[in-house]
């Protein structure tokens, strides 16, 4: 039977569904320079390019509150203040986020740690029955260097950090961390909770295999064109450089090589001098803070990546390294053997004869650093930021029903 036209005219027609409004919890955005800050900002600007409507509430960069629209994402910049055990970050005023919270009403919060920020909006969010996504980068061994606590105390230290960490992220509707490992260190520390592991990702587009000579990269950052060991990150305690740069003169014994290490971080006075005491201050560059826009390039200035840090849930920088096509040598501490299979070597922290030998194998061998490059590019695949975010898309939908 016909409908008559003027019921199907003025049938009621569905709403157009908003974008989720998702917001984010950090401690920690850039400017801040390490690892939870620029998977945060990731994250965020992601999201936002997917279309998604993203909040992040976050600490000052400079001191006074603030909100702003940045990269696609609006930025709720909470008052800080500095941060008297760390050289370059701030801490929010500590302060109850119900207003911001109601006047967002978020679809769901995630929240990025369990610290200032995390635990005022995870209780905010609770309070007004926003479901809660938890994701963590938190390691005490991250942390110990710049609160001074003294070796013998920190093991009594972290088991403290840890159960407060455990309180805060059992408010949870769903956790994640960036590796099966870093799940199961999780686990060890009696967190009861089930927690998923999701990569951080990367941007395969941004991050990949160059064909041009080395050379034009390494004039870039002022290095020699001679073959390059590369370092990123923060060049603090925990990242285990000094092996690094003990390594160097092994591996000058066998080959004319250098070592490049980008960031910035209280050790480069000590790795400095370290360098000119054991007579290899001018094969060690420090290139310092390199700009996320010249990572790409900095990359493709090196033909092997080292990571001799044991603090590492994940390592953005040594997955980036590995989607440019670099070979890597890394510590087999943490969630580091996951990134190395046939493209690299793994060593024992400390043992500075292996991480030279290892270092010196794929300086010398053009055949193997090639093989084991495509062999990094294609684990770094499956590493793709976008599925990443799909993920994430998935969970915040099944915490909100």
């Amino acid at each position: 039977m016909a409908i008559p036209l003027h019921v199907v005219e003025h049938a009621p027609q569905p709403l157009p569904r908003r974008p989720r409004r998702i917001l984010i919890s950090t401690d920690t955005y850039p400017p801040d320079v390490n690892g939870a800050a620029y998977f945060t900002h990731r994250l965020a600007t992601g999201l936002a390019a997917r279309g998604n409507e993203v909040h992040v509430v976050c600490q000052s960069a400079d001191g006074p509150a603030r909100t702003e629209m940045v990269d696609g994402v609006v930025l709720h910049r909470l008052r800080s203040a500095p941060l008297v055990v760390h050289p370059t970050m701030r801490v929010t005023v500590p302060a109850r986020l119900d207003r911001l919270v109601a006047a967002i009403d978020p679809d769901v919060l995630h929240t990025q740690g369990h610290f200032v920020v995390g635990r005022a909006a995870i209780a905010a969010a609770r309070r007004r029955g926003v479901p809660v996504v938890a994701t963590n980068h938190f390691m005490p061994d991250n942390l110990f260097q710049f609160a001074h606590i003294p070796g013998r105390l920190r093991t009594a230290a972290g088991r403290l950090a840890w159960r407060d960490f455990g309180r805060i992220f059992a408010r949870a509707d769903h956790v994640t961390t960036p590796t099966p490992l870093a799940a199961k260190l999780l686990a060890d520390q009696g967190f009861a909770r089930e927690v998923e592991a999701v990569s951080c990702g990367i941007d395969l587009a941004r991050f990949h295999p160059h064909t041009e000579p080395k050379s034009w990269a390494r004039k870039l950052f002022g290095l020699a064109d001679r073959p390059t060991v590369l370092f990123v990150g923060r060049l603090d305690e925990e990242k285990r450089l000094e092996e690094l740069v003990r390594a160097l003169p092994h591996v000058l014994n066998v080959t004319d090589a250098q070592v490049a290490l980008v960031g910035k971080g209280n050790q480069r006075e000590h790795l400095e001098k370290l360098a000119g005491r054991i007579g290899v201050g001018d094969r060690v560059d420090f290139l310092g803070f390199v700009p996320d826009e010249l990572m790409p390039q900095a990359f493709a200035a090196a033909d092997v990546f080292a990571m001799p840090g044991i603090a590492e849930l994940q390592s953005i920088a040594t997955l980036e390294a590995m989607a440019s096509g670099l070979p890597v040598v890394a510590a087999n501490a943490m969630a580091l053997p996951h990134l190395v299979e046939d493209n690299g070597f793994l060593y024992e922290p400390g043992d500075v004869i292996t991480l030279a030998k290892r270092l010196t194998e794929i300086l010398t061998d053009e055949d193997a650093r090639t093989r084991m490059g495509k062999a990094s590019r294609e684990l770094a695949l499956t590493h793709d930021h976008q599925a990443s975010l799909a993920r994430f898309e998935q969970i915040y939908d099944e915490v909100a029903r």
